[in-house]
């Protein structure tokens, strides 16, 4: 792959072994990224906003060029996150990926509504994670242009 690694990645997941697995299976595709990772709504928004924790300049937490969204996370759901990520001036020309267990057709519906660039239903097996992280990782820093994360 070309190498687009000055683009972070941010991963939003409440689940421990979702986000080792998320980052192994980057790895195992040789997506050298910066990966950044947040355990519930409330901290993606603060990481993105720089507030809370992440206020401290001294905390590595680099504007993301691509975010990787769970939908059902504790204290503020990727929907809600969603929808404040996309009506912010600030932070809407990040590309957000939903990567989450629900198959529902409202979800789909609702997070395209809300302005997602896409939605990926989390595969079962690491072996089609490893899979569709290839895909991600083809599309989004081969294929696409992404907007320079640092233009802020």
């Amino acid at each position: 792959m070309k190498n687009h690694s000055s683009i972070s990645i941010l991963v939003a997941d409440d689940d421990p072994d979702d986000r080792q697995m998320t980052k192994e299976a980057l790895e195992e595709n040789f997506l050298l990224n910066e990966l950044h990772f947040v355990e519930d709504g409330q901290q993606l928004m603060d990481y993105l906003r720089k507030q809370g924790r992440f206020a401290d300049a001294s905390i590595n937490a680099p504007r993301p060029g691509l975010i990787l969204l769970d939908l059902n996370m504790p204290k503020k759901d990727g929907r809600e996150c969603l929808k404040e990520i996309k009506s912010d001036p600030d932070l809407r020309s990040i590309p957000i990926i939903i990567l989450t267990t629900s198959k529902a057709e409202e979800d789909i519906i609702k997070t395209y509504d809300l302005g997602v660039n896409c939605f990926v239903t989390k595969p079962v097996t690491f072996t089609e994670l490893i899979s569709v992280t290839r895909s991600i990782g083809q599309y989004w820093f081969e294929i696409v242009k992404l907007p320079n994360p640092n233009h802020e």
